[in-house]
């Protein structure tokens, strides 16, 4: 197994039980400014450093999402924009960004008062 995915199945542990729990989805939907340029249009492509399908985000898991964006944080993933954007959140950022996109099937919306 390569050692990023050690890294990341050792983070998805860690962070199962409490990354969805601990993030606020409402702060989340404030937060994604960053995120819904690439990932809020369905079938986007970047083409930066290169063409490169863009992930769909809505109804991913919460702690997966915050590995992936400690791991661009770290250097252990190498795409240059999602590195920048990383750089400069928080974990409680990174928490809310995941609850937001775990709750929402398309990217797009969470309903009020969650």
């Amino acid at each position: 197994m390569s050692r990023t995915r050690l890294l990341l199945a050792a983070a998805f542990a860690a962070l199962a039980a409490t990354a969805h729990a601990a993030g606020d989805p409402a702060l989340g939907r404030q937060k994604n400014f960053q995120c819904m340029g690439c990932h809020g249009i369905p079938g986007w492509k970047t083409a930066f450093p290169e063409v490169y399908h863009v992930p769909k985000l809505g109804g991913q898991h919460a702690a997966y999402i915050v590995a992936a964006l400690k791991e661009y944080q770290k250097g252990d993933r190498d795409h240059p924009t999602m590195r920048a954007i990383a750089s400069h959140l928080s974990e409680k950022d990174m928490e809310d960004l995941a609850a937001y996109y775990a709750q929402s099937a398309d990217g797009t919306a969470v309903a009020a008062g969650k």
